[in-house]
């Protein structure tokens, strides 16, 4: 029942932001985060996600990464309760501006990187992981993001954003992290 109710919200507040009106300059030029095989390992971006203040929607952050800007928009890390895949509260919107931004420039693809703390068995955190990046790509594709622009792999706890074993780090590290691909 709580999934649904979740699921419903996320859905009502994921169509209401699409119609906001603002489009998006379409992706042009070179440049964003280079394209790392996930087989080989890909680089993380760490659990920071840096806001610019403002709440533009140029196609490409101040530091040349491809993605939507603005306060919303260059947070690329979406974190998670314990034991949870659901997306929370403070991230709806985070998730909704990279998908107006990813609607609006087909072109455009995304790796979602699932990942958790270090409790739990490797097999129970790979699992968990993909739940979550899962969650994040159902709530893209609600914005109208097509399957072929989204692709997903969970590190489970393989890749922790912080070391360390107290709650803090555990809280870094429950995330899905976004990255676009050129």
């Amino acid at each position: 029942m709580r999934k649904t109710l979740t699921l419903l919200v996320l859905a009502s507040v994921l169509a209401l932001s699409a119609c906001s009106g603002k489009k998006v300059k379409p992706v042009t030029g070179a440049g964003g985060e280079p394209v790392v095989s996930t087989q080989t390992g890909a680089q993380t971006g760490g659990a920071g996600g840096a806001t610019s203040g403002t709440r533009g929607t140029e196609a490409s952050t101040a530091n040349g990464a491809l993605g939507p800007t603005g306060e919303l928009g260059s947070q690329r890390v979406i974190y998670f309760d314990f034991d949870n895949s659901d997306i929370r509260p403070e991230f709806v919107d985070v998730v909704a501006a990279h998908g107006r931004f990813l609607a609006n420039n087909p072109a455009v693809r995304v790796r979602l990187e699932g990942h958790t703390d270090e409790r739990g068995s490797r097999e129970y955190n790979i699992a968990l992981g993909e739940r979550r990046s899962q969650t994040v790509r159902r709530a893209l594709s609600l914005q109208g993001v097509k399957e072929s622009q989204i692709a997903t792999v969970s590190y489970g706890e393989e890749r922790p954003a912080v070391a360390g074993s107290d709650e803090l780090a555990y809280s870094k590290n429950r995330r899905v992290e976004i990255f676009y691909i050129n």
